[in-house]
C-alpha cells in the first residue's frame, strides 16, 4: 500500500479528484457535504492497474483550518498537489506548498483540475514554475484526464522509498473513536515498521494492546509500512485518545520536551523566529518556545513530551508568521546554566547549518557531545549504535576522547588510594555503571580487581595493603601528622611493611617511624611555595600543621627532590612541580 495526502487552496477540487479517483466520498461530516469544503481529514482508497493499493488523506483547503491539514500531510511520503484552472495560484496554495517544503516532501505529483471550467494551460505553467513536479491536467467532474493521472500516480508511488518493516513503530493518531461492540479504534498512517495483532505498544507512556487491525476498511493480522491502518485497543478509554498523541513500540522512543533544532534556510523567518510559536510533527501541534542558539540554530521547549528523534523534520507556525521548516538536531541536548553556553552549544551544531548540506548529527557525534550512553538510548535517538567508533562495557557506549580521559583519571585515583573499592572509583569518575569501571581497570595492566577493588598491581601481600588502608583515613584530615612508631605498630605497619610500601609507591618514608601519604611530599611543597616567600622550619612547620619530629625530615626529603632550596642556614624557598 502507498499512502498520499492532497495539498492546496480551498474550492480547487481536491476531494472531487479523489471521489472520481476512488468511488469514496472524503468528507466524512454532513457540516463539509452541506457547506461543499472540507473541513477535516478525509479517506479514501483505491487500487492501481497493476501499483497495488493507494490510500488518499484528503486535507482541508481553507485557512482556518490549516491545523487540520497539517496532521494529515505530516506523515505522509508523497503529496498530490492541486491546482484549479479557472483560479491558479492562491494564498493557501502558498502556504501548502510552504509547508510540503518544510516537511522535506520530496515525492510528489502536480494536479491541475478543473480543466473543464478553463484552459490550464496558465495555471499549469504558473504553478510548475513553483512545485517542479511532474504534472498532469484533469477533470474531476468530466473525469478527463483521470486516466493520465492514473499512470501517473502508478509511476509516482514506484519512485517511492521503501520503509523498513522491522523499524520501531510511531504511529501518529489522527483519529479516535468507539465502534460499539469493539472499543476504542485510532487511525493513523504507519510511516515504518510493522502492527501485529497481539502487539504490545505505549500510549502516552503506559502500555496498552493491539486487540484487532484494519486496512483499507478490511480486518487483518497484520500490516506493514506504508499503510493506513485502524487499531482498536483493547481496555483503552475513548477519552484517553485524542489526535496527536502516539502509539509507539515500546523501549524504542525517547520523548522530550526540549530538542535544538536547525532552522530551514527556506524559509523567511531567518535567524529570529517568533519567541512563542507552534510545532507540527506527524499529526500534532503542540506550543513551543523558541530560544535561538547561534545562525540557523533554535532551542525548542515544547509544552508537552514527543517522541522525536534526530533528523526527524517538523515546522514552526505562528499566525500571521511564515512557515518554518525545521529539522531536528539533538532530543537531549544539555542545559545552558552558564554565561556562554548558549554559544558554545551553537557552534557544536554549527556543522549542521543550513548552507553545510542537509546533513544531521551521526551516532559518533550524538556520542561524542553525551560521552557516556546507553546503545538503546543512542538508537531510541535515531542513530545507529554500530555505525560509531566506541569503547565501553556491554550496554553502555563511551567515546573513545572521554575513555582515554577516565582511563587517565583511574590511574590517578588508584595511585592516591590503592584499593579503592570498585563503587567509590565509579562515583569519583562519575559513571553510571560499575562494570564500565571493571573494562577500565581491565585495559590498563597491571591493574586489575579483586575482591570489590581496584588492585593497583604492586604485588604486596594482601596485609600490607591492608595497614596502609588503615592508616589511610587517619592522615586525611592532618596529612603531616604522621602517628610515632607505637600507633605504627598497631595499624599494622612493621619496619618491614613501611620498606614495601615505600618502594611500592604507596607511602613516603622520611625517618624511622615517620610515614607520610604518598603524594604528600609534592602537596607540601606546593603549600609552602603559596607562603610566597622565604620560609624557616618553624614556618613550614606551622603551614604544614605538624611537629618538629616530621618537619625537619621531610624538609631534607624535599631538598634532595629539588622541591625546596636553602638560600643560607635557616631559609628556605619552595620549587614545586607545574
Amino acid at each position: 500500500m502507498h499512502v498520499i495526502a492532497t495539498a492546496g487552496h480551498v474550492d480547487h477540487g481536491k476531494s472531487t479528484l479523489v471521489r472520481a479517483l476512488t468511488g469514496i466520498e472524503p468528507d466524512r461530516w454532513d457540516e463539509e457535504r452541506r457547506r461543499g469544503m472540507t473541513i477535516d481529514l478525509g479517506f479514501a482508497w483505491t487500487t492501481l492497474d497493476g501499483g497495488g493499493q493507494v490510500a488518499f488523506v484528503d486535507v482541508p483547503g481553507h485557512a482556518r483550518f490549516v491545523t487540520n491539514m497539517l496532521a494529515g500531510l505530516g506523515p505522509v511520503p508523497a503529496v498530490l498537489f492541486v491546482v484549479a484552472a479557472d483560479q491558479g495560484w492562491q494564498a493557501q496554495s502558498q502556504e501548502h506548498w510552504e509547508a510540503v517544503r518544510a516537511l522535506g516532501v520530496e515525492h510528489g505529483l502536480l494536479a491541475v483540475t478543473r480543466c473543464d471550467l478553463m484552459d490550464p494551460g496558465p495555471a499549469l505553467e504558473e504553478a510548475g514554475e513553483r512545485v517542479g513536479w511532474p504534472a498532469v491536467t484533469v477533470s474531476g467532474a468530466t473525469g478527463d484526464g483521470l486516466g493520465e493521472l492514473r499512470r501517473a500516480l502508478l509511476r509516482l508511488t514506484a519512485g517511492l522509498p521503501t520503509p523498513d518493516p522491522r523499524a520501531p513503530v510511531r504511529l501518529w493518531i489522527d483519529r479516535a473513536f468507539t465502534v460499539k461492540g469493539a472499543g476504542t479504534v485510532v487511525t493513523g498512517t504507519l510511516t515504518a515498521g510493522t502492527l501485529r495483532v497481539g502487539d504490545p505498544l505505549l500510549l502516552a507512556g503506559e502500555r496498552v494492546r493491539v486487540k484487532a487491525l484494519q486496512a483499507l476498511g478490511e480486518p487483518v493480522g497484520e500490516v506493514t509500512a506504508t499503510a493506513r491502518v485502524a487499531v482498536n485497543l483493547r481496555g483503552v478509554e475513548r477519552a484517553r485518545t485524542t489526535r496527536g498523541m502516539t502509539l509507539l513500540t515500546p523501549d524504542s522512543w525517547l520523548e522530550t520536551e526540549v530538542a535544538d533544532v536547525r532552522l530551514d534556510a527556506r524559509s523567511d523567518v531567518g535567524d529570529r523566529p517568533p519567541r512563542e510559536s507552534v510545532l507540527h510533527i506527524g499529526s500534532a501541534s503542540v506550543p513551543a518556545r523558541v530560544r535561538p542558539l547561534g545562525p540557523g540554530t533554535a532551542r525548542l521547549t515544547l509544552g508537552r513530551p514527543l517522541p522525536l528523534r534526530v533528523g526527524d523534520r517538523a515546522l514552526l507556525r505562528t499566525s500571521g508568521r511564515p512557515i518554518a521548516g525545521v529539522r531536528v538536531l539533538d532530543v537531549r541536548p544539555p542545559a545552558l546554566r552558564r554565561a556562554g553556553a548558549a554559544g558554545a552549544r551553537a557552534a557544536q551544531l554549527a556543522p549542521f547549518t543550513a548552507g553545510t548540506g542537509d546533513r544531521v548529527p551521526e551516532a559518533e557525534t550524538v556520542l561524542r557531545w553525551r560521552g557516556v550512553v546507553r546503545r538503546a538510548e543512542l538508537a531510541a535517538m535515531g542513530c545507529d549504535p554500530d555505525a560509531a567508533e566506541a569503547s565501553g562495557a556491554g550496554e553502555w557506549l563511551v567515546d573513545p576522547a572521554r575513555w582515554a580521559e577516565l582511563s587517565e583519571r583511574l590511574g590517578e585515583l588508584v595511585a592516591g588510594q590503592p584499593g579503592i573499592p570498585v563503587d567509590a572509583a565509579r562515583t569519583a569518575l562519575g559513571l553510571p555503571s560499575r562494570e564500565l569501571v571493571e573494562a577500565l581497570v581491565a585495559a590498563r595492566p597491571p591493574l586489575s580487581v579483586a575482591d570489590g577493588r581496584v588492585d593497583a598491581g604492586t604485588g604486596l601481600p594482601d596485609s600490607v595493603l591492608a595497614a596502609v588502608e588503615r592508616l589511610r583515613p587517619e592522615l586525611a584530615a592532618a596529612p603531616y601528622q604522621a602517628p610515632g612508631a607505637a600507633r605504627l605498630a598497631e595499624l599494622g605497619l612493621t619496619t618491614r611493611a613501611v620498606a614495601l610500601a615505600a618502594r611500592a609507591g604507596l607511602l613516603v618514608r622520611l625517618a624511622d617511624g615517620v610515614v607520610l601519604l604518598a603524594g604528600a611530599d609534592t602537596a607540601a611543597a606546593r603549600l609552602l611555595a603559596a607562603l610566597g616567600r622565604p620560609f624557616t622550619a618553624a614556618d613550614a612547620r606551622t603551614a604544614l600543621d605538624t611537629t618538629r619530629r616530621v618537619v625537619i625530615p621531610l624538609l631534607e626529603h624535599l631538598d634532595r627532590l629539588g622541591l625546596t632550596r636553602r638560600l643560607d642556614d635557616r631559609l628556605r624557598v619552595a620549587d614545586p612541580p607545574p
